[in-house]
């Protein structure tokens, strides 16, 4: 799999969160938990919050396992002391399925770990990226591009 994702550096709160995106991206979920705290929260709006180190590692485990991919472009990352903000297209696969879709996130880093983990997005682009994704099955072409970093 080809990197997305550069690491900027362990040292600041940038470096921790896209760190933690490209760990994701690898699949190297060891690499990934080590950089969130344990009472982390996962806000993924409308979704169920998940709350901990374990309770990430659990709902991540398929990704883990490799039965789930994930790759991340991320097209803007800025903070402001220890809360990161991205702005990103996220790629999920699933078997021959692949969607991608924009996503916002919001990192709050303590002690270079990951506290908050707070992502929005469009439900409608969600679902475009979704439909997209189940065409591209049949016909690859009629999926989305992973925008170019």
């Amino acid at each position: 799999m080809t990197q997305t994702v550069t690491p900027i550096g362990l040292a600041t709160p940038e470096g921790v969160v896209v760190e933690f995106l490209t760990a994701l991206e690898r699949g190297d979920m060891e690499h990934a938990l080590a950089l969130v705290a344990d009472d982390l929260t996962y806000i993924n709006l409308t979704l169920p919050t998940i709350r901990g180190r374990n309770g990430l590692a659990k709902a991540f485990k398929p990704l883990g396992a490799g039965r789930v991919g994930f790759a991340v472009r991320v097209h803007h990352v800025a903070s402001d002391g220890r809360a990161v903000l991205t702005d990103r297209t996220d790629e999920l696969r699933i078997g021959r399925l692949v969607a991608r879709f924009w996503v916002y996130g919001r990192f709050e880093v303590r002690d270079g770990q990951i506290t908050l983990w707070r992502d929005a997005f469009d439900w409608v682009d969600v679902t475009i990226g979704m439909l997209r994704g189940l065409a591209g099955v049949v016909i690859p072409a009629a999926n989305r591009r992973m925008p170019s970093a």
